[in-house]
């Protein structure tokens, strides 16, 4: 599939913004599934093995404003200046072609899901000591392309001891402090709010670098490529991207804006001061959202009582169908969430009523 096709199924797919809760009383019955399932689970504290320090650094911006060219100098100097470990994680390089051609909406979420999904479960066998190993449901070329992706970095090695099990041994010898740097366009705030919510549940340090470059370089850009990206959908995408919003979204304070024409990583202390305070004052786990409390006052207060009822008769109605498809066993993309990651239920169950809300 060409980078056109591609591209375009992806801005057709990921059409939520960020995630609303203004339906709240109508989220309830999944929102406590959620957490019964959540707490059955280990409250994992940040001074874990050894006292690792791990974060997660997002790249977000427009094609070809230079993320890519970003991530690599940027995880050489920290390793160079700090001494600290950087993965890079490259969504265009993790997740297989065949996912950009489902005819299902769900299924490339599918994809974003399972990717972290696989960070998460890379997070709790390291927290817990233990061999990382295969999750039980994945998607086998992705799974392979992640693991080969950690390996080729340093951060694990084959099992020597038992391979026929495909077990793998992480470096637990270096205590420096570790960031997952992930490379995608990220242009919707919900994609983004993904992430967090992995960092606020294993209390992670959590920042996003926002790269700002003007539209006529990114096309100036994409004109080199070996396959460019036609010039309008660079410019729906820039109508559509959201920029970090610190003052709006309180989850967003660790953001910087960057105007990557001009940015240089050996004498930007910015990117550095971020980071480092990101790692210094993690997320903390179930913390109150203040965002989402302001933006249920201002649904509110926006709509009339008669309004107020429809959305929440929409959202029930909703809410009927999504737990009706959770009761389906045999539906793959249902089985995955409930099995392998709880965050990942709420997370979609969101999206789905996102655009309701809005």
């Amino acid at each position: 599939m060409d980078r056109k096709n591609r591209t375009e199924r992806i801005e057709w797919i990921e059409r939520s913004d960020s995630i609303n809760k203004s339906g709240k009383e109508e989220h309830q019955t999944v929102s406590s599934l959620v957490s019964q399932k959540f707490h059955q689970g280990e409250t994992m504290q940040q001074e874990r093995v050894g006292g690792h320090q791990l974060g997660l650094c997002v790249l977000c911006g427009l094609p070809a404003a230079g993320k890519t060219r970003t991530a690599q100098a940027l995880s050489s100097s920290l390793k160079k200046c700090k001494g600290w470990s950087c993965i890079l994680l490259s969504y265009d390089d993790l997740i297989p072609l065949e996912a950009f051609g489902e005819t299902e909406i769900s299924h490339w979420r599918l994809y974003r899901h399972e990717l972290l999904l696989y960070l998460e479960h890379f997070l709790q066998a390291l927290f817990k000591g233990q061999h990382y190993v295969p999750p039980s449901n994945r998607t086998e070329t992705m799974w392979k392309s992640f693991a080969s992706c950690l390996m080729e970095q340093g951060l694990i090695s084959a099992g020597t001891e038992d391979s026929a099990s495909c077990q793998y041994l992480i470096d637990f010898i270096s205590l420096r402090p570790i960031y997952f740097i992930l490379d995608d366009n990220f242009y919707y705030r919900s994609m983004r709010y993904e992430v967090y919510q992995l960092a606020r549940q294993y209390s992670l340090g959590f920042c996003q670098l926002f790269l700002d470059s003007q539209v006529e370089v990114c096309l100036e850009r994409n004109s080199q490529r070996k396959e460019p990206l036609p010039e309008e959908t660079i410019f729906a995408m820039a109508q559509k991207l959201e920029c970090p919003n610190p003052k709006k979204y309180t989850w967003e304070q660790n953001s910087l804006i960057l105007k990557s024409a001009e940015f240089s990583f050996e004498d930007n202390l910015q990117v550095f001061n971020l980071l480092s305070s990101a790692l210094e004052n993690p997320v903390k786990p179930m913390e109150e959202n203040a965002e989402e409390k302001e933006m249920d006052r201002a649904i509110a207060k926006g709509l009339t009582p008669s309004e107020m009822k429809i959305l929440s008769e929409e959202l029930n109605k909703q809410k009927v169908k999504f737990l009706e498809k959770l009761k389906q066993k045999t539906n793959k993309e249902n089985q995955f969430y409930v099995e392998n990651s709880p965050f990942n239920i709420t997370s979609v169950f969101s999206q789905e009523t996102d655009d309701i809300v809005k």
